[in-house]
Order: structure tokens, then sequence, then C-alpha cells
């Protein structure tokens, strides 16, 4: 009876973040969160019927184009807030790890959509180089000033979600960028009107693109290592070896594997080889594990395979199979 398999995942969800120390999080209410996201939907709902009603009055193209990225706004919402009902589901049959990765899923397409929408500003704002445009009136600077009021509304709404949470913080990005491009409609405005200075557009246009990208691959790069079940950033898959090594009765580790189960939760999966005479004492070294990852690592959710000296694996990778 060579092998002993034992799967433990802690009820309280041990957390990992920045050294490496588990600690629990205090998360924002789930349902006064719905609440704030669907109200945050309504009113970029409502803007984007303002945007597009004043944009055909006064013959602004831009203002029908600024209503457009509200309506982007509202779509990374529905994404944002889908996900997080779907994510609250219970593991079943078919979704055996959980629903928790929708939102990763969520995030991940946020951030596509707004690096399409930095390279489109990009190509706008090369446009007005080459062609500058006037702006239509006070009317564009007013409708951009409820905008802007309306844009910074939401990202209030879902500020504090934003900060332990991928997929809000996609959609909060989302808000932040068509706030910035309200401040350069009425910044713009105001000056092509006062000073005809018509440059001034294009150039915030450019600095405003160059911010959402910049954020952009910032912030999708996690995303894709969670995808990618890459180990999580803060912990060191050697680290977790040499600490799993160092057990006393432990003759060798191998077949380790380091990944995100979703933003918060971190797992890890190894294979035990116990030293000669030490069998009889496995569930201890075991225990001894489980409890070493948590407290060092903070990591909640372990699979171990014990192994006897004499029924070792072939040729077995230290990290990885």
């Amino acid at each position: 009876m060579g092998h002993n398999h034992t799967h433990d995942h802690d009820a309280d969800h041990v957390h990992s973040r920045g050294n490496g120390h588990g600690h629990h999080h205090h998360h924002v209410d789930p349902n006064a969160g719905d609440l704030r996201i669907t109200f945050a939907i309504g009113i970029n709902f409502l803007l984007t019927l303002v945007q597009i009603v004043g944009g055909i009055m006064a013959g602004s193209l831009a203002l029908i184009a600024d209503a457009l990225h509200n309506f982007s706004d509202a779509i990374s919402l529905v994404i944002a807030f889908g996900a997080r009902k779907i994510a609250r589901r219970p593991s079943d049959a078919q979704m055996t790890f959980g629903y928790d990765r929708i939102e990763i899923v969520a995030a991940l397409i946020n951030y596509t959509t707004l690096i399409i929408l930095g390279l489109y500003l990009v190509y706008e704002a090369v446009l007005r180089f080459i062609e500058p445009e006037g702006v239509d009136g006070w009317m564009v600077i007013i409708i951009a000033i409820v905008a802007l009021v309306i844009d910074l509304g939401t990202a209030l709404l879902t500020y504090a979600m934003s900060k332990s949470s991928m997929n809000i913080r996609a959609a909060f990005l989302h808000n932040v960028a068509d706030a910035l491009g309200s401040v350069a409609v009425i910044v713009a405005g105001t000056l092509i009107l006062l000073y005809d200075w018509r440059l001034i557009d294009p150039i915030v246009t450019l600095l405003i693109a160059g911010y959402i990208l910049w954020q952009s691959f910032l912030e999708i790069g996690p995303v894709i290592r969670i995808l990618m079940l890459a180990s999580p950033p803060d912990i060191a898959a050697q680290s977790v070896l040499d600490s799993l090594r160092d057990i006393e009765g432990v003759a060798d580790v191998h077949h380790v594997h380091l990944w995100q189960m979703n933003e918060h939760q971190n797992a890890v999966d190894a294979h035990l080889v116990i030293a000669e005479g030490f069998w009889e004492r496995a569930d201890t070294i075991k225990a001894s594990a489980k409890q070493r990852l948590k407290s060092e690592f903070g990591v909640g959710h372990t699979t171990l395979e014990m192994e006897c000296t004499h029924h070792v694996c072939l040729e077995a990778r230290a990290i990885g199979h």
C-alpha cells in the first residue's frame, strides 16, 4: 500500500496576499455590491440615451461617439455584474471547481475591449492631427460635463469593490477611461471655442489612449496568468519545494503544482516521498505539510499524495509533471 492520497480545502478560504502570509479578507456585502452595480448600469444607459439625443440635436458626431463609449461602459458593467452572480453558484458535476473563474473571464473580455478602445482612440487622434475639426458649440461641453459627473459617480459606486476584484476593476477602468474622455471634450472644447486651438483635441486624446493602454496591459497580465494556471506571483514554487523537503520524515518531493484557483485562493498539489521507517507517521507528516503550506504561504487548498520509497514515480520532475 504505497500511496496515501489526501485533499484538503479549508471552508474559511485562507487568502494569500503580499508577503505570502495568509489572512482573511473582509469583502463588501455581495447584495450591497449588486445594488451599486445595478444603479451604475441604469445611469449609464440613461446617459447613453441623453447623449445620443443631444448629439442629434447639436449635430455632433463627437457626442454620439461618446455615447457609444458610455454604452460600452454599461455593457462592461453588465458583463461584470453577470459574472459576479454566476461566480456565487456552488460547484456541481459540470463545474467541479465551481464558477469563480467566470469573473476572471469577464475581466479578460473587458480588458480586451479596453485595449481595442485605446487603439481606436489613437487612430482617431491621428486622423484629427491630419484634419483638425471644430467642436459644435457649448451644448457638447455641457453634455460632456453631465457625462463626467455620471462617470465619476459610477466610478465611486464601483471603486470599493474594484480593490478586491479583477472583474470589477476592469469595469471600473472602463468608467475611468470614459471620465477622462469627458474631460478631454470639456478641455479641448473650451480651448477651441476660446482660442481656436484645435490641436489640443488630438493631443489630449492621445494622452488618454496612452493611459488606457498602459493600465489595460498592466492589469491583463495577472488575468492571463490565472487562466494559464501560473503560480501565484507572491509565492515561489522553489520555496514551497524547499519548505516541504525540510519536514522530518520527507525523503523527497516531486510533481509540485502551484496555481491560483481564483484571484484570492491559491492551491498546491504535490507528491511527498516518505522516508524509510516513517510510513507509520505518514498521516502526521501530511498534517504537518498542510499546516506549513497554510502558515508559510497562505495556501488553504492542498492535494498531497504520499509515496513510500519503494513506489516512487520514475523520472519525476520536482516542479510540474
